[in-house]
């Protein structure tokens, strides 16, 4: 599949996933990517943090005012900032021509107070404010760091939440607009982000038929992180690979090298055998992502993912088109 085609297919994209399976580098990895096709790209931050600046070698974490960080190709960039109900609450009354009282009332913790009075309306402050955005047209595509999972349901949900709870208003008319974007494929779409390993991928699988039935989504490619790449071939076998290059290794080094080698295809192995398990249970594209050996990242590791998340869509037949798992047993379901 085209690249540019892919990043073009929704103009905001939710990447969520469960805590520590690098949800944030596959943001970035992404955002890379789609500025590399052309692609005028922002990164809404949801959280504060700054794994998402520093995978683009920036210190500190973002701020409210988009900031670019890497230009791309041909027009391509990727912006970021930071965005927070507080943000979304004072633009809010500064539109509706409360421009005085706006910053007053944040700092007051109104939102806090409204908050335990109307659940939900913190993420309807966020989403409404990505869906102005994407209504402006300014970027090509909007990528959304959304929280780890168990809050992305929620954040995801809570628009259909107000839908019930309020029957007229401004509430319920945000509430609306939110829900017609991320019902709606050619706007909105959610990435989730996994590990190959068991409870990563039990997640992944439940948190996308819940998304489906209860938000009503669109899906794209499962990006599963951390996979280890196969040895070359020949490699594997240490002691061929040492009288080949006529080293000699002390007995302890050469027990040790055999271990590392055993333990790589060992885990390599289950890998794939949970690679197999999604793919039977959860009707999506995978899109592999390396095994970086470190948990930091930084521009050089963060160009590498790019270029796997690159190639891997590219090897995408048409199936990599924003899709639905709905007719399908989630597991432990029946049928």
């Amino acid at each position: 599949m085209d690249v540019s085609t892919f990043c073009r297919q929704s103009r905001v994209i939710v990447v969520a996933g469960k805590g520590g399976v690098g949800k944030t580098t596959t943001t970035a990895a992404l955002a890379l990517v789609a500025a590399r096709a052309g692609l005028s790209t922002l990164v809404v931050e949801l959280e504060g943090r700054d794994g998402l600046p520093a995978a683009f070698g920036r210190a500190g974490a973002l701020g409210y005012d988009a900031e670019l960080l890497a230009p791309g190709e041909e027009g391509g960039e990727v912006r970021a900032r930071r965005l927070t109900p507080d943000d979304a609450l004072v633009e809010y009354l500064v539109d509706h021509g409360l421009k005085r009282v706006s910053k007053r009332l944040a700092s007051s913790g109104v939102v806090d107070i409204v908050a335990t009075a109307i659940p939900g309306i913190r993420d309807i402050l966020v989403l409404g404010k990505v869906k102005q955005l994407e209504r402006l047209g300014t970027h090509d595509l909007i990528v959304v760091d959304a929280p780890a999972t168990g809050h992305a349901m929620t954040f995801l949900t809570s628009a259909r939440g107000l839908l019930d709870a309020a029957r007229s208003g401004p509430v319920r008319a945000q509430a609306e607009e939110v829900v017609e974007m991320l019902t709606d494929p050619s706007r909105s779409q959610v990435i989730l982000v996994t590990l190959p390993e068991e409870m990563p991928v039990n997640e992944v699988v439940d948190t996308a038929y819940a998304l489906e039935d209860r938000v009503g989504v669109s899906l794209g490619p499962v990006v599963v992180n951390g996979v280890i790449d196969p040895l070359p071939a020949g490699s594997g076998d240490i002691d061929a690979l040492a009288l080949s290059e006529k080293v000699v290794l002390a007995p302890d080094v050469l027990a040790a090298a055999r271990s590392a080698a055993l333990f790589r295809e060992r885990r390599r192995a289950l890998q794939a055998e949970q690679l197999a398990r999604m793919a039977a249970s959860l009707p999506l594209p995978q899109l592999l992502l390396p095994d970086l050996g470190s948990r930091a990242v930084g521009p050089q590791e963060l160009d590498r993912l790019a270029g796997s998340l690159w190639r891997g869509i590219e090897g995408l037949d048409g199936a990599g088109d924003a899709a639905e798992c709905h007719g399908r047993p989630a597991p432990g379901s029946q049928s």
